[in-house]
């Protein structure tokens, strides 16, 4: 068994302005992390410098340096360095609560569990009061993965944060569970995949962790290269759920609930398209997606009528889109 406890992995890439704050919610944590593995992803900022400044004051904080190949291939580089008995993801543009690795460490090792899980809080940077991301969830005895993922997409309110939960490490490298690079929405198929196969899950409903919501600007070529990688990644996450919940014949309520997600984020999609500076690009999205079948793969795993609506409705306007 690791002598290690806990291992903290920190994808970090172009975020100075924000990355003093959550390096300083680490130092006040009341369960100091056995490591904290700093990814750093080709910045080109002034992150570089003050991940060095701190790791002088941080024996905990070790930094590692990669061509930037973005938030996930970030997240599977430190993996493949933690050497903890838990891991815990934190991303650097965030800031966790004194409180957070105490409370979901303890929670672990009570109930012998894979994965310990928290609330948050979404953070406006002071624009708005903040908000919790779970409202009206209450604390959980220790349950199957299964069962409390099957009750979130059921009451139709789930996140997929990765910094939101604990991990132990064993029960990940049992799963041989890595992110899928190059992808955005990437807690998505990597979440659902570990509470499907969690037996011992547990939430609290203390929010621990502040989620940053910036105020960002884009180029209007960059806005139509982050729309056409959302596109493509929620269209990747749609046609992965498929597979994962033709997996669960066993449990019809928990197939239809997966089903039910995949048509929820496939809607997100045609929202995106919509958002493209470049009409004629989204046109041919709308083209593509029609012959790739996208709409029978919606039908097939819609979830009542109001889905289903819906879907037509979108159906004809890609036949006839605006001009």
């Amino acid at each position: 068994m690791s002598a290690l406890r806990l291992s903290v992995i920190m994808p970090v890439y172009n975020v100075a302005p924000f990355l003093p704050r959550c390096l300083e919610s680490l130092i006040a944590q009341t369960l100091s992390p056995d490591e904290i593995i700093a990814v750093d992803d080709g910045s080109s900022d002034e992150c570089p410098a003050i991940l060095a400044d701190y790791a002088r004051r941080m024996r905990n904080l070790r930094v590692v340096r990669r061509p930037n190949g973005g938030l996930s291939a970030a997240r599977n580089t430190g993996l493949e360095h933690a050497a903890g008995k838990y891991v815990a993801f934190l991303d650097s543009d965030d800031f966790a609560e004194p409180e957070l690795y105490a409370t979901l460490v303890a929670m672990a090792e009570a109930d012998a569990l894979d994965m310990a899980l928290c609330n948050a809080l979404y953070y406006f940077e002071e624009r708005k009061p903040e908000s919790p991301v779970y409202t009206d969830v209450p604390a959980s005895g220790v349950v199957p993965g299964a069962q409390w993922l099957k009750e979130r997409l059921l009451a139709k309110r789930f996140l997929h944060m990765v910094w939101m939960h604990l991990y132990r490490r064993d029960f990940l490298e049992r799963l041989q569970l890595r992110f899928v690079p190059g992808m955005v929405h990437e807690d998505v198929i990597w979440t659902t995949r570990a509470l499907l196969a969690a037996e011992r899950v547990r939430y609290t409903p203390e929010a621990l962790v502040r989620y940053r919501i910036p105020q960002r600007r884009f180029s209007v070529a960059q806005n139509q290269a982050r729309l056409e990688r959302i596109v493509a990644s929620s269209e990747f996450n749609a046609r992965t759920l498929a597979g994962i919940a033709g997996e669960q014949a066993k449990d019809p309520a928990l197939r239809s609930a997966l089903g039910w997600q995949l048509v929820d984020g496939g809607f997100s999609l045609f929202h995106k398209l919509e958002q493209m500076p470049d009409a004629s690009a989204r046109k041919k999205h709308l083209s593509r997606l029609r012959k790739d079948g996208w709409f029978g793969l919606l039908w097939r795993h819609a979830s009542g009528l109001a889905q289903r609506r819906r879907i037509i409705r979108l159906y004809l306007r890609a036949l006839f889109p605006a001009r």
